[in-house]
């Protein structure tokens, strides 16, 4: 009877052994191909994580106006320094700072003596030479009459004649020498040019006045302040919406809640190329001297509201460099693309935006530091 060792079939080991590494190089390959796929899946991922996530918002639109507040300095409507236009000293000062005083008001007495004394020497000259002009002319005429009688030369009656013109001359240039020095005496008063406010005295009484020199001094100033003039620096860019007649209203320190209405009666039409703004005037009326010149006071203008509206942007949205001021937006792509803008006024959350935007745009909230023009971002949230 045979072995059943003998009877069981046998599997050739070589063939068994091929088997198995076939089936070892198929898993090989099959690692593999799994390895690679998922590391290049990882690299994608990994490299759409590396863009700089950002936040985009879109411009809006306020119909409404916005205020533009800007500093202001305020002058008198007419402010006028009073000189002595005569020598002498001071004999007595008659108003004092903040005394209200008429056009024409005399202000100050000055004693002249040294024009007093020259006004009486002008007279006395004076009455010389009209003494003399008035002997020349007598004998001008008697000589003109001699002449028609052929008692005397032509020449001798055209001396006469010139002596007497001379004379003339003399005396009303004597004349006129002593109308200049009742001028000057009558400047001994000093008057108010115009009805004000005294703002100023720097006078005292025996003071010694010198005229017409580099070293004097005012005696007093004068400033006529029922109306004020108020003066405003306006940034280039908003200069355009600021035109005559508009109101603005102004608001100082002592007067809390107190409005002032103030109107635009000129413009420089000049921009300042050190500051880069366009001076402007606007008057205020200042029947009760509440507003006094000199004082520092805060200035708003109404801008917009025109059915347009002004185009706001988040502050946190305007990118500072050398080459002025940009915004960064995206396109649909998610490149970064950086646009130069002007801006109009700042209320510390949103700014106006004058050019450079047309309002459809995704702009990036905060832009990276660093973010160059056509940069790849990821657009992580947009807020209206």
């Amino acid at each position: 009877m045979p072995d059943a060792e003998t009877t069981l079939p046998r599997f050739p080991l070589k063939q068994l052994a091929i088997i198995i590494a076939l089936l070892g190089l198929v898993a090989a390959i099959i690692g593999i191909g799994v390895r690679q796929m998922d590391a290049a899946g990882g690299t994608d991922h990994s490299g759409e994580a590396s863009l700089p996530a950002v936040s985009v918002v879109t411009p809006f639109r306020e119909n409404t106006p916005h205020m533009l507040t800007l500093p202001a300095t305020l002058q008198a409507f007419n402010s006028a320094p009073i000189y002595a236009r005569t020598n002498g000293y001071v004999r007595r000062w008659l108003v004092d700072i903040g005394d209200s005083v008429r056009n024409g008001q005399v202000l100050a007495l000055i004693d002249t003596p040294d024009v007093d004394q020259q006004l009486k020497q002008a007279q006395a000259d004076y009455e010389t030479a009209h003494a003399n002009r008035a002997l020349a002319q007598i004998t001008a005429e008697r000589w003109a009459i001699m002449l028609k009688r052929d008692a005397v030369a032509q020449q001798d009656a055209d001396e006469k004649s010139g002596d007497f013109r001379a004379k003339d001359a003399a005396a009303n240039a004597a004349r006129a020498n002593v109308r200049r020095l009742q001028v000057q005496e009558d400047f001994a008063q000093v008057r108010a040019p115009f009805a004000g406010i005294i703002t100023s005295r720097s006078t005292q009484i025996g003071a010694l006045i010198v005229a017409g020199t580099a070293a004097s001094q005012p005696l007093f100033t004068v400033s006529d302040i029922h109306r004020l003039r108020a003066y405003i620096n306006v940034p280039q860019a908003t200069a355009p919406q600021i035109y005559t007649g508009q109101h603005a209203r102004l608001l100082l320190p002592e007067y809390p809640g107190r409005i002032f209405d103030a109107v635009v009666t000129r413009s420089a039409g000049a921009v300042d190329p050190q500051s880069g703004s366009v001076l402007v005037e606007l008057m205020a009326d200042n029947r009760d001297h509440a507003l006094k010149p000199g004082a520092y006071a805060q200035t708003q203008f109404a801008l917009g509201g025109n059915g347009q509206g002004a185009l706001h942007i988040p502050s946190r949205s305007i990118i500072f460099r050398g080459n002025g001021l940009s915004v960064a937006v995206v396109d649909a792509q998610g490149k970064a693309h950086l646009r130069p803008v002007t801006i109009g006024t700042d209320d510390g959350k949103t700014v106006v935006v004058n050019t450079g935007l047309t309002g459809n745009e995704h702009v990036i909230d905060t832009p990276p530091d660093g973010l160059s023009d056509g940069d790849s971002v990821r657009v992580v949230a947009t807020t209206k």
